[in-house]
């Protein structure tokens, strides 16, 4: 497995690193059968300390979690204690996908777009029905089943995820409903 272990304009010391790769490692050992690389982040916010780690397993999911505390091994800490909370939370559907998927997730290319939101006041029109575009990206839409997709939006805690149905062969979308529900949205049906 390769981790990637940095800190934004912060150093990390070389024990910080052993420490994150032996706790982080068990933690995986334990939980996860095939990982490929995990990335952790540690940064400053005020007076606390922010630690982001994302692990992408071997099945194509990627767990997310974040924490933050006054000091840089607590932060760690409390976003492994999450990590470990989430892999175990979803071991037994890990190894049910893992059994029935012998291929990795398959990834489809995209472009991803962020639009300007719209600061000025309800009486002013806007000159033009078209949105500004701020920024253009690749991002990679996932060939998932609904069960699966389910579980990487809760996985990497995200409100929506777009996947490519593995059923049907067209775009799909699940997301969380304000009622705490799951909502799944299948224009070919």
């Amino acid at each position: 497995m390769r981790y990637q272990i940095s800190g934004k304009q912060i150093d990390i010391g070389a024990a910080l690193q052993t420490h994150v790769q032996t706790e982080l490692g068990s933690i995986i050992e334990k939980y996860a059968e095939r990982p490929t690389d995990a990335n952790i982040v540690f940064s400053k916010s005020a007076h606390e300390f922010v630690c982001e780690a994302t692990i992408h397993l071997s099945t194509g999911l990627t767990a997310q979690a974040k924490a933050h505390a006054t000091e840089i091994y607590a932060a760690f800490d409390a976003c492994s204690d999450k990590m470990e909370k989430q892999l175990r939370r979803y071991k037994r559907r890990l190894k049910d996908h893992h059994r029935d998927r012998v291929e990795p997730v398959e990834l489809f290319g995209a472009s991803s777009y962020i639009l300007a939101s719209e600061d000025a006041g309800e009486d002013t029109e806007p000159d033009s029905l078209q949105p500004i575009i701020v920024a253009e990206m690749q991002t990679q839409i996932p060939s998932l089943s609904v069960g699966e997709a389910v579980m990487q939006m809760e996985l990497a805690g995200a409100p929506v995820l777009v996947f490519r149905n593995e059923s049907k062969d067209g775009l799909n979308v699940v997301y969380r409903r304000d009622d705490g529900n799951i909502g799944w949205i299948d224009p070919g049906s």
